[in-house]
């Protein structure tokens, strides 16, 4: 069965779930920018995204707020943004 999110939010859904594992909180924006090499709009339109659609819940206004919905086990291996690049070359 397809998943009900695109390739890019399960990339950022993984991203949330193993930051959260590695740090015991949620991720700042400024982290998934970092790692996805993306604007401050981007991350934030994701972010908006990803609630809207059920996937997460937050608390606006609250820092580190990100809480993950969608079951860990079905979210796909995370890839560095240059894997995911140099994949696309092959």
């Amino acid at each position: 069965m397809k998943p009900a999110y695109t390739e890019r939010q399960g990339q950022f859904l993984a991203y949330l779930h193993q930051y959260s594992l590695l740090n015991g909180c949620a991720p700042s924006e400024a982290d998934m920018q970092r790692f996805f090499q993306v604007t401050p709009p981007t991350v934030h339109q994701m972010v908006l995204t990803l609630e809207r659609r059920g996937f997460i819940q937050r608390v606006p206004g609250q820092a580190r707020s990100i809480t993950l919905i969608v079951p860990p086990e079905s979210l796909p291996s995370l890839r560095r943004p240059q894997d995911r690049a140099s994949k696309q070359e092959i």
